[in-house]
């Protein structure tokens, strides 16, 4: 039974990761959601107003970051765009890994470089998760205006 038991927390924790890693990228969307809806909630609008626009801030704050970085060519823009969502999941990262690391590393000095190293990983998976999200460049190396030759065009008859 003990064995049992070892086995299944080694798979939660794989599915706690796994969670961590899929999720990274919606750090910032969630931040942004939170904030609004204590905003809201401190404002004096009720739990259910502030969860109804903590949704809505959130949601416009994925999607209006998922749009400009598909829409803008400029790399240094996306390279911004990009470490926008990726400094808030580096945070989430290395609390989530000094939590694991408090479990099983008894240093201090060993915990903060652990969590670093998570929150470095994590940073690194959204940031690529960003990075992939966008569609490769329609046309790239094609010159606009080129005549296309009619070599190239089968003839009927």
């Amino acid at each position: 039974m003990i064995i049992v038991g070892i086995v299944l927390a080694f798979v939660g924790l794989a599915y706690l990761c796994w969670l961590l890693f899929a999720l990274a990228v919606y750090a910032l969307p969630f931040f942004a959601g939170v904030a609004v809806g204590l905003v809201t909630y401190h404002s004096g609008s009720g739990p259910i107003g502030a969860i109804i626009i903590g949704v809505l801030a959130s949601s416009i704050t994925l999607i209006a970051g998922q749009i400009a970085f598909t829409t803008l060519r400029s790399p240094l823009i996306r390279a911004t765009i990009a470490l926008l969502f990726a400094i808030p999941a580096a945070v989430a990262g290395y609390h989530a890994a000094l939590g694991l690391a408090h479990i099983s590393v008894s240093a201090d000095g060993w915990q903060h470089a652990v969590a670093v190293i998570g929150a470095i990983v994590v940073a690194a998976t959204a940031w690529v998760r960003m990075a992939f999200s966008a569609p490769p460049d329609a046309g790239q190396g094609v010159a606009t205006g080129v005549p296309v030759p009619l070599t190239s065009v089968p003839k009927e008859g």
